[in-house]
């Protein structure tokens, strides 16, 4: 699907900005964490979101098992529906409800697989946490990842409290941030097709039924 993102480019995007944290959190070595971790939440926080992932992303079981074990967490702990209208822009206020509510399930949808789709990949990898700060309202966290025979590659998680709890609302992953691109990606698939949020519900079900 050479006009919305290709499986191809979906997946690398899910998991350089979010599986590449997602998946590797259970080698971290924390760099002088006691100094800053008290200083921003975000921090406590992803590492207690690390905590439950390591024991899916490296535990048995097969890709659907390990999907749904991923989703409560996934659901719990990263502003979905918020990331989701990000994306879409402008165009989130020109959808209809139904647009709007089919629309999210489908990001919902195709986010998760593309993370639960790559999990194999991320075996062996450990992080460094690299230092925390406020901004915003909530909080960044500096990560440097390691994965066997790959560059290491310098991730920061924004984590915002605007709902009251802790959510990691974007993953900037070697400068890029993965809303940022996404949200890019689809505006410029909708100025193609008349600004038809049909037409991008239509190639996102595309894209999840593969």
């Amino acid at each position: 699907m050479n006009s919305l993102l290709t499986r191809r480019r979906m997946g690398a995007l899910a998991v350089t900005s979010l599986c590449v944290g997602l998946g590797v959190l259970g080698g971290a070595s924390w760099i002088a964490a006691p100094a800053w971790a008290q200083a921003a939440g975000g921090a406590p926080f992803l590492k207690q979101f690390a905590d439950r992932l390591v024991a899916i992303v490296n535990g048995p079981g097969d890709t659907a098992s390990k999907r749904q074990a991923l989703q409560p967490i996934i659901d719990g702990d990263v502003d979905v529906a918020g990331i989701a209208r990000f994306c879409l822009a402008r165009f989130w206020n020109t959808a209809t409800p139904d647009q709007q509510g089919k629309y999210v399930a489908l990001f919902h949808q195709v986010l998760l697989n593309n993370i639960s789709g790559h999990l194999g990949e991320y075996q062996g990898v450990s992080y460094t946490m690299n230092g925390a700060h406020p901004e915003g309202g909530g909080d960044i966290v500096a990560t440097v990842i390691t994965r066997p025979n790959n560059p290491p590659a310098n991730v920061s998680w924004v984590i915002s409290t605007a709902s009251g709890s802790p959510k990691i609302v974007d993953v900037v992953a070697e400068g890029t941030s993965m809303r940022l691109q996404q949200r890019a990606d689809y505006t410029s698939y909708l100025q193609r097709h008349g600004n038809s949020i049909d037409a991008l519900i239509a190639a996102m079900q595309r894209q999840l039924n593969g």
